[in-house]
């Protein structure tokens, strides 16, 4: 969710069309409703309203700072988009749960229309018939237990490719960010796709740029009723152009798999992969809910964002939050050679004895959520909060990150101790709302179980196999820990590190 920040020509047109509106908005104000209770926030400037509190900051952390001045329910104005920020458990409970009917809406953002084939995914499609039959399809068909774990060969094969090129490259300086994307993208791609397609690479290129534009903070969506800067700030090109090249690749993926259906007997369902699956329900044809070929391609948008950088970002932090913390590390890498021993390796079905290791990610998850602000929502009729009334369309900005580091709820809320989850019931299926890293309620993520072995089984074959080190003398203390903001929080800098094999390791025999 990057802030774009207009050129001189486009803050030029961008005020002469604000100076136009604010007519507009005087003329109408008194039709307009008022309400004695709004939640509180702090003061608006004309036109911008509180849009230059969030310049100059990471998103997610200038929001928290205000949180802590006007409470964590908190109105703003976004340009012309009315907005609640949401920055504690308690106010996420009211919103995800007592009040989940009437904010299970998502807000009309531009850029979405065209590259959601016109909010026909999971994310953003309206709340209704539709969305409710698609997302029985991800998780009853796609993403249920059986399913994923029916790709484990998938992963395995993709993770030991990750340690044979680490290991090849043992004590020498490599970027594991890039190596990570590449391993969470081809396990992705092998798992919707069946295998690595010619256009793969230049598809999760254009994907990439996609989940930029698709913020909800980009000029054009803030300011809606002005639709020159649709047209000035490039979004609608930019979305046309990479809804097309999108498109195309899709459509001769699909086009694959159906020839590869009429030349090919006796498939067996575990070899299927999540296109094939798509397809057969479509030719099944359910009368009341014809699947085209569009609901297709935009579920597997859905799929690969979901399923690749939030995946290797997660990743990243928490290697980079072991190295800072080396008495952390060493529990971690003791328990998976303690467990695994003289095997040679990680054997996935052995990864639910890693109890240390998955309170790592859980940890990793609460510091570093995989979208810091939630993808936001908005209120279908009025309704009321802690005595605040909430106007119909108001968006809603759950903060995720400000949640998961709030000291009411967590002791020593920034500092990584996975250890606060061994013996916790605390989990980020959707009912601890102090911690809810993939949502909660009706729009909670449906692909919890694809994402959890795709971040589990590459972090304890990286702890197993190798031991690692900062290049160049970077001490622990000073290692780099900025953020980037996105849709992910991603590492302002890559992680560059020097693995060294450990003895255990099958590759040193």
């Amino acid at each position: 969710m990057e802030l774009q920040f207009p050129s001189v020509i486009l803050l030029f047109t961008f005020l002469l069309s604000l100076f136009v509106l604010a007519k507009t908005v005087i003329q109408g104000s008194t039709g307009k409703k008022s309400y004695r209770t709004l939640p509180p926030g702090p003061w608006r400037l004309p036109l911008i309203g509180n849009l230059h509190q969030l310049f100059g900051s990471l998103p997610h952390r200038a929001l928290r700072d205000l949180a802590k001045k006007y409470g964590p329910l908190m109105r703003l104005q976004l340009g012309e988009v009315s907005a609640i920020i949401v920055s504690s458990p308690e106010i996420a409970k009211e919103v995800m749960k007592t009040h989940d009917a009437i904010f299970a809406r998502r807000p009309f953002l531009i850029s979405a229309k065209c590259l959601t084939y016109d909010y026909t995914d999971i994310v953003f499609s309206p709340h209704g018939n539709y969305w409710r039959q698609l997302r029985k399809i991800c998780t009853t068909e796609l993403l249920n237990t059986k399913r994923v774990q029916s790709f484990q060969s998938i992963r395995e094969d993709e993770v030991l490719n990750l340690i044979k090129a680490i290991h090849s490259n043992q004590e020498s300086v490599i970027n594991l960010s890039d190596i990570l994307s590449a391993m969470t993208f081809g396990i992705t791609g092998r798992t919707v796709f069946g295998k690595k397609c010619k256009d793969q690479d230049a598809f999760i290129s254009f994907l990439i740029e996609v989940t930029k534009i698709v913020s909800g903070f980009s000029l054009p969506d803030l300011y809606p009723s002005v639709k020159l800067l649709q047209d000035v700030s490039g979004m609608r090109r930019k979305a046309a152009k990479l809804h097309q090249k999108c498109d195309r690749i899709l459509g001769e993926i699909l086009n694959e798999h159906r020839e590869k259906k009429l030349t090919t007997k006796n498939v067996q369902a575990e070899a299927e992969d999540l296109v094939d699956i798509f397809l057969e329900l479509q030719q099944d044809g359910d009368p009341e809910f014809p699947i085209t070929d569009n609901n297709i391609k935009a579920v597997i948008m859905d799929i690969f964002g979901a399923g690749g950088e939030p995946s290797s970002t997660t990743l990243e932090w928490a290697i980079a939050e072991l190295l800072k913390n080396p008495r952390v590390m060493k529990e971690a890498q003791a328990e998976v050679r303690r467990v695994f021993g003289r095997k040679g390796n990680v054997e996935e079905n052995g990864i639910h004895e890693l109890k240390f290791l998955k309170a790592v990610v859980k940890e990793t998850l609460r510091l570093y959520p995989p979208g810091p602000l939630l993808v936001p929502r908005e209120s279908i009729e009025s309704c009321e909060i802690n005595g605040y009334e909430i106007p119909e369309k108001t968006r809603v900005i759950v903060n995720a990150w400000a949640i998961g580091r709030d000291p009411r709820h967590w002791n020593e809320a920034d500092t990584f101790f996975p250890e606060r989850f061994l013996d916790s019931s605390v989990d980020f299926r959707g009912t601890d709302f102090e911690y809810i890293p993939f949502g909660a309620g009706r729009r909670i993520c449906p692909g919890i179980t694809f994402a959890l072995p795709n971040i589990e089984l590459p972090l304890a074959q990286l702890l197993y196999h190798f031991d690692w080190k900062l290049p160049n003398g970077i001490k622990q203390e000073d290692l780099d820990m900025t953020e980037a903001f996105g849709i992910t929080v991603r590492r302002a800098k890559d992680l560059l590190l020097i693995p060294f094999a450990h003895p255990s390791s099958f590759l040193q025999s």
